[in-house]
């Protein structure tokens, strides 16, 4: 089983607060049971590869990145079975996810700072199961949120009606304006969200299903980048034919 490797492992000086840098988190200790794969939905072959390596092949397009820390769960052996060569001055593995989403964010926060990454810093935490990601959309949040005070995430204005469901039938009709589909990746500093997802496990509220709620539960309003249609986070069986073909055409 892999381990983080040495703190300070191959990276730059520590930046000072002129000089964040920029790293992004990569959960991926889940088993997207909605998925009804026969094994963790990040792991299934899409266009001929595992999803979630075409994730992290966006990602590593990335040259303004620091590193890539993929947070897998303790027992995990099949990322490395499928991905030998992502481990290195740019890509981390740490074998410490949590049972949610928040609990495996939090964790790899932690080991960030132990590999020399500082609160300052910026993290963009991304779904591994966004396999369509584009390095322009992450180019376009980063350039949006670097001098915010805050951070925020991509999203997209909702263009469907919305409707409230009761025991299988429709109970109301929510009105769709001002209202965004969160998207990933998430940017903000690794203190902030730190503190942010601290306070909402004390709190012990509604599960915590992205970054973006924990910082505005601090009071905070995060900037909403406009992002892609294309963006979809692979959840459904039938997401994965989705995802093929659009992986498909975009290497032709």
């Amino acid at each position: 089983m892999s381990s983080l490797a040495a703190p300070d492992a191959g990276l730059p000086a520590f930046s000072t607060p002129a000089t964040p840098r920029l790293f992004a988190l990569v959960p991926c200790a889940g088993v997207g049971a909605r998925s009804c794969a026969d094994r963790p939905k990040q792991y299934v072959a899409v266009a001929g590869r595992p999803l979630v390596a075409h994730t992290l092949n966006a990602l590593a397009q990335l040259h303004r990145l620091t590193a890539t820390l993929v947070v897998l769960s303790p027992a995990d052996e099949m990322f490395s079975a499928l991905m030998p060569d992502f481990e290195g001055p740019g890509g981390w593995l740490a074998h410490c996810g949590g049972e949610t989403r928040a609990q495996s964010v939090a964790a790899g926060l932690e080991a960030l700072l132990r590999h020399g990454a500082l609160a300052d810093d910026w993290v963009l935490v991304h779904d591994a199961a966004r396999c369509l990601l584009q390095p322009a959309w992450v180019d376009r949040l980063i350039d949006a949120c670097r001098d915010d005070s805050v951070g925020g995430l991509l999203a997209l204005p909702l263009a469907d009606t919305l409707k409230a469901e009761q025991a299988g039938r429709v109970q109301s009709t929510v009105s769709r304006s001002g209202k965004w589909a969160a998207q990933t990746p998430q940017m903000f500093r690794i203190g902030l969200l730190q503190r942010a997802l601290a306070a909402a496990s004390r709190q012990q509220a509604s599960p915590v299903t992205d970054e973006a709620s924990a910082v505005e539960a601090l009071g905070l309003q995060p900037l909403l980048v406009p992002g892609s249609m294309a963006n979809f986070k692979v959840t459904f069986p039938e997401d994965f034919a989705l995802a093929e073909r659009l992986l498909s055409a975009q290497d032709r």
